[in-house]
C-alpha cells in the first residue's frame, strides 16, 4: 500500500485521539472568563487568545494521556462502551500518544510563559498545577480518575482555575464575579464528565476504577448529573439578584429546555446509548457559556 494512501487512515487516527467533542468544554470557560472581562472593561485580546490556545493545548494533551494510560492500565479492553481508542485499537502505538503528549504539553507550556509573563506566580502555579492534573488524571501511581476524585478536579480546573485565570491576565486581579462565574461552566463541565462515568459504571468497576459512579450506583449518579445541572442554572438568577449582573446575566435560562431533556434522557439510558448525550451534554455547557459570556459583556 503506497504512503498516500495510508495517509488519510493515519490522519483520521490522530483526529480520534485528540476527541475533537470534547474541546469545547475546555474553550467555553475561556470566553465566559474573557465575557467577565469585557463587562469590566478590562479585557486584553493577546491574553485571551494565549489563555484560548494554553486551554485547547492542555485538553488536547489530557485526551491523548488518558488513551494510553487507560490502555496501559488495561481499563481499555474490546468491552469498551465509550468512542474508539486509538491505543487499544492498535490505530496508533503507545510510543506514538506518548510522543504527542509531550509535544503537546511542550507548546502549552511556550503558551503558558507568555501568560506567566502577564499574571506571575500565581499563574505559573495554576499552570504547573494545570500539567501535573492532566497527566495525573489516569497517570501515575494514584490516578485521580480512579480514585474518585474526577468531579473535584474538573470542576477546579475546568472552572475556578480555567475561567478565574482566565480573568487574571486580563485584569491583574480575581473578582468576586470572575469567581461566581466560574461555578455554572465548572458544573456543566462536570456533568460531562459525570455522563462518560455513568456509561462505565460496569467496565470501571471491573478495571479497578473507583469513580465517583462506581461507589454512588446508577440511580445516585442521575442524581448527581440533575445537581450539577441544578446548580449550574440557578447561579445566573443569584447574580441577578445580588447585583454581580444585570437582568442580561439570564440568558443562559434559554437554554433550559435543553437542560431538561438531557436530564431527563440521562435519566432513562444507559450504556452504549449514553455516548450521544455526553456530547449533547458539552453542547449545553458551550451553549450556555455562549449566552452566559454574551450576558455579562451586556451586564
Amino acid at each position: 500500500m503506497s504512503e498516500a494512501a495510508t495517509q488519510p487512515v493515519s490522519s483520521q487516527a490522530w483526529l480520534l485521539a485528540i476527541r475533537p467533542k470534547t474541546l469545547p468544554a475546555a474553550v467555553t470557560p475561556v470566553v465566559v472568563g474573557t465575557g467577565v472581562a469585557i463587562g469590566a472593561g478590562v479585557f486584553q485580546a493577546p491574553a485571551a487568545v494565549a489563555a484560548f490556545a494554553a486551554a485547547l493545548l492542555l485538553q488536547i494533551a489530557a485526551n491523548l494521556a488518558n488513551d494510553v494510560f487507560d490502555f496501559r492500565r488495561g481499563a481499555d479492553t474490546h468491552e469498551r462502551l465509550g468512542p474508539l481508542r486509538v491505543t487499544q485499537s492498535g490505530l496508533l502505538t503507545p510510543q506514538q500518544v506518548f510522543v504527542a503528549t509531550g509535544l503537546t504539553l511542550a507548546l502549552a507550556m511556550l503558551v503558558g510563559l507568555y501568560l506567566v509573563f502577564l499574571g506571575g506566580w500565581p499563574i505559573l502555579i495554576a499552570g504547573i498545577a494545570a500539567i501535573i492534573s492532566a497527566l495525573a488524571y489516569t497517570g501515575g501511581p494514584r490516578p485521580i480518575g480512579y480514585h474518585g476524585l474526577g468531579e473535584v478536579f474538573v470542576f477546579i480546573f475546568f472552572g475556578l482555575v480555567a475561567v478565574g485565570g482566565t480573568y487574571y491576565v486580563q485584569a491583574g486581579e480575581v473578582s468576586e464575579l470572575a469567581l461566581a462565574a466560574a461555578i455554572p461552566i465548572g458544573c456543566l463541565a462536570t456533568a460531562i464528565l459525570v455522563v462518560n462515568n455513568l456509561r462505565d459504571i460496569e467496565t470501571d468497576r471491573v478495571a479497578g476504577k473507583r469513580t465517583v459512579a462506581v461507589r454512588l450506583g446508577r440511580e445516585r449518579t442521575v442524581l448527581e448529573y440533575a445537581l450539577l445541572l441544578g446548580v449550574a442554572y440557578l447561579t445566573p438568577p443569584v447574580l441577578w439578584a445580588t447585583g454581580l449582573g444585570s437582568f442580561w446575566v439570564m440568558l443562559p435560562w434559554l437554554t433550559l429546555p435543553l437542560a431538561a431533556r438531557q436530564a431527563r434522557a440521562v435519566s432513562m439510558t444507559t450504556g452504549r446509548a449514553l455516548n450521544p448525550l455526553l456530547g449533547g451534554t458539552a453542547r449545553l455547557q458551550l451553549l450556555f457559556g455562549l449566552l452566559f459570556a454574551a450576558g455579562l459583556v451586556l451586564s
